[in-house]
């Protein structure tokens, strides 16, 4: 019986560790169900974002650049511009902001404390973050109809070697 207690006990411990350990996680969409529905994807680490935003109104558009390759444009050019250009070693932690009918503020936190944000702080809002400590964003998921309507933040373990 006592040997039988250890084995349940010791199997329990060894899957609540490895539950912990899972590199991936997926922080569901934020924002209305308007819109066409893409993701922002692409070869390597984000290492740059770049977001464009009306005064006093919506995202309109978002680009991000993996490795040193930019991605297409989710939305449109339109407002004004804000950019962010990652550090060697720096990666997103942190994405928060505010939606109503669109999106109307995004903040991109990295790793070492530096944030992007565009639009307004208005209406509700949401934060996402990775269920493990070391990870952090590898793509969104987003809806946009005129403006970004939704965002999802899918995060991962990334290992250096193979990125």
């Amino acid at each position: 019986m006592n040997r039988m207690f250890s084995c349940v006990i010791f199997a329990l411990l060894t899957a609540s560790i490895l539950a912990d350990m899972s590199p991936y996680s997926y922080s569901p969409f934020r924002g209305s169900t308007l819109g066409e529905e893409t993701t922002l994807r692409g070869r390597g680490r984000i290492t740059a974002i770049r977001m464009w935003s009306g005064y006093n109104s919506f995202i309109f558009g978002i680009q991000f650049r993996f490795g040193p390759i930019w991605s297409r444009t989710v939305g449109s050019k339109v407002g004004a511009l804000q950019e962010i250009q990652l550090f060697e070693g720096e990666y997103i932690i942190q994405v928060s902001g505010k939606y109503g009918r669109y999106i109307q503020q995004l903040i991109f936190v990295t790793s070492r404390g530096r944030f992007l944000i565009a639009g307004q702080p208005t209406f509700q809002s949401f934060n996402m973050f990775p269920e493990h400590k070391d990870a952090e964003l590898i793509f969104i998921g987003v809806r946009f109809q005129r403006a970004l309507t939704a965002i999802a933040a899918h995060w991962a373990v990334v290992n250096q070697t193979t990125w």
